[in-house]
C-alpha cells in the first residue's frame, strides 16, 4: 500500500477526469440481483507484488468457499484512471467490485454517483460502522454523509529510527516531543563538507514520507471548516507544522543543502531507500516500511510514534492514518453478490487479519484489530496502536479529490525554497485557491 504515498497529484487528475463523467456510464437502480444464484462477478484491485496476490486471491478462495455460486474473477494492478474509464463506459467490461488506494478520491467516487451507496446493504445485514471500524476509517469512506466505499486495510505513520546509530549517540530512546526530535535530529547529523555522511532527518517536502499532509497530522489540523471552506489560513496548527519545518531545515544545513544530499537518495520503494542504507537516522513512513526494510537486511531499525509539539505532550501515540477503499460499481447489475464480496473483505474477521498479515498493512477494523491472530511483532505492533489512538487524524475527502492538498503542498515547497516568504499570506492564498476550486468542481 506504499503507492499511496504517489497518489495525491494522481488523485487530483483523476478526479477532474471524474468529474467530467459523472453523468455517463451510471446506473441509478437499485440492487436487483439474486444472489443467491450462480453468478460470477468482476473484483478489480491495485495491487501487483506477488505476495500481495497471492494473499488478495486467496482471501477470494475463501469467499468462493463460503458462497460457491458467486465465481469472482479478479483483475489486479489497476488504477484510478482505469476505474475512471470502465465506469464511463459501463456494460459486461465494467468491474463490479472496485478497490482504489486513493482515498483522496472518495469524495468524487461518492459524489459523482460513481459507486454504489453502500448504507442500505449495511442497514439490511445490521452492521454499524461506528461499531465496526476505526474513526479515521470512517471519515476518509464517506463524504458528506454517503458511504459508498468501505476500509480494506489501513497504514498508519510512525517514526523509524537507526537504533545502532541512537545507541552511538547516546540516545536511549526515541523521541516524544518535537524539541527533543529536532536535538536528535541535529546531533545524529554528520556533516562532511558540502554534504552529509548521515542525516538526522530529511525534513525536505519532497522528502518521501515527509509531506505537509503527514506532519500537520501531529498538530491535530482541521483542513475545513463547517461550512466546507478551507481554513488552513485559520487553524494555528499549519502555520505551526510550516515554521517548524523551516526551523529545522537552517538547523540541519539549509535548503540547498539538504536538497543536494537528496538527490543522492535511492529509490523510495527499493533498497536503496535512505532509511535502508543509513543516510538518514530517522524517518517517517508506514507500516509497509518494517517488511522492505527486513527485505533490504536493514536490522537497525526501531518504530515508535512520530513526534508531537511540545504544547500536545499528552497526545503522543497519534499518528496520520490512511488506508485503502472497496466499493461498488453503480454500472454493476449485481450489486447484491458484489456486496457479498465486499461485505466478506471488509468485515469478516479472520478475512480482514489474514490478508493485514500477509501484506503487513494495519487491519481495518476494531475486531480485527484486537485479534490475538494478528502478527504479534512489537514493531508492527506499534502501528497497531496508532492506528486505534482516539486522536490520529486522516486528511478529509473532497469533491475534486485531493487537489486540495495538492495545492497545499504547492506552497510547501515554495516556502521551504524560499521563494514565497509570507508564510501568512501564502496559507491565505491556499485557501481562496482550494475554495475556488472546489467550487468550479461542483
Amino acid at each position: 500500500m506504499s503507492r499511496l504515498t504517489k497518489a495525491a497529484a494522481a488523485a487530483a487528475a483523476t478526479a477532474i477526469a471524474l468529474l467530467a463523467s459523472a453523468c455517463t456510464g451510471q446506473n441509478s437502480s437499485g440492487a436487483t440481483d439474486d444472489a443467491t444464484k450462480d453468478v460470477t462477478i468482476t473484483f478489480w484491485h491495485g495491487w501487483s507484488a506477488p505476495n500481495e496476490l497471492k494473499a488478495i486471491n486467496d482471501n477470494v478462495a475463501r469467499f468462493e468457499k463460503l458462497h460457491p455460486n458467486i465465481h469472482v474473477k479478479v483483475q489486479g494492478n489497476i488504477t484510478d484512471d482505469k476505474i475512471n474509464q470502465a465506469l464511463r463506459a459501463g456494460g459486461s467490461k465494467a468491474p463490479d467490485v472496485v478497490s482504489s488506494f486513493t482515498t483522496d478520491n472518495v469524495g468524487q467516487f461518492c459524489s459523482s454517483g460513481a459507486f454504489a451507496d453502500l448504507a442500505p446493504f449495511l442497514a439490511k445485514d445490521g452492521i454499524d460502522p461506528a461499531k465496526t471500524f476505526p474513526k479515521p476509517m470512517l471519515e476518509y469512506t464517506q463524504y458528506q454523509g454517503k458511504r459508498c466505499t468501505l476500509p480494506l486495510l489501513g497504514d498508519a505513520y510512525g517514526l523509524y529510527y537507526n537504533k545502532k546509530e541512537f545507541a552511538a549517540a547516546g540516545i536511549t530512546r526515541p523521541p516524544r516531543t518535537l524539541s527533543e526530535f529536532d536535538k536528535d535530529a541535529v546531533e545524529l547529523t554528520k556533516s562532511t563538507g558540502g554534504s552529509y555522511s548521515q542525516l538526522g532527518f530529511m525534513p525536505d517536502f519532497h522528502g518521501y514520507e515527509s509531506t505537509p499532509g503527514h506532519l500537520a497530522a501531529q498538530w491535530g489540523v482541521k483542513y475545513f471548516d463547517a461550512h466546507g471552506k478551507s481554513q488552513v489560513a485559520k487553524d494555528p496548527g499549519f502555520a505551526a507544522m510550516f515554521t517548524w519545518q523551516q526551523k529545522l531545515v537552517k538547523s540541519l544545513g539549509g535548503f540547498a543543502k539538504l536538497e543536494k544530499y537528496r538527490n543522492t537518495f535511492g529509490d523510495e520503494f527499493g533498497a536503496k531507500n535512505p532509511l535502508h542504507t543509513g543516510q538518514v537516522a530517522m524517518g517517517i513512513d508506514g507500516e509497509w516500511r518494517l517488511g522492505m526494510a527486513r527485505d533490504a537486511g536493514a536490522d537497525d531499525l526501531g518504530v515508535a510514534p512520530f513526534p508531537v509539539p511540545d504544547d500536545q505532550a499528552s497526545t503522543y501515540g497519534k499518528g496520520y492514518i490512511t488506508g485503502t477503499v472497496v466499493g461498488i460499481a453503480n454500472t454493476s447489475a449485481k450489486k447484491n453478490a458484489a456486496w457479498q464480496l465486499v461485505k466478506f473483505m471488509t468485515t469478516d474477521t479472520d478475512a480482514v487479519v489474514s490478508f493485514a498479515n500477509a501484506i503487513h498493512n494495519v487491519p481495518s477494523t476494531l475486531a480485527a484489530l484486537k485479534s490475538p491472530k494478528l502478527d504479534p511483532d512489537p514493531a508492527f505492533r506499534t502501528f497497531i496502536d496508532i492506528a486505534q489512538d482516539p486522536l490520529s487524524t486522516t486528511t478529509p475527502p473532497s469533491v475534486n479529490g485531493g487537489a486540495y492538498q495538492v495545492t497545499l503542498q504547492d506552497f510547501g515547497y515554495d516556502f521551504e525554497s524560499g521563494k514565497a516568504k509570507d508564510l501568512a499570506a501564502g496559507l491565505a492564498g491556499v485557501d481562496r485557491q482550494v475554495d475556488k476550486d472546489i467550487a468550479q468542481a461542483r
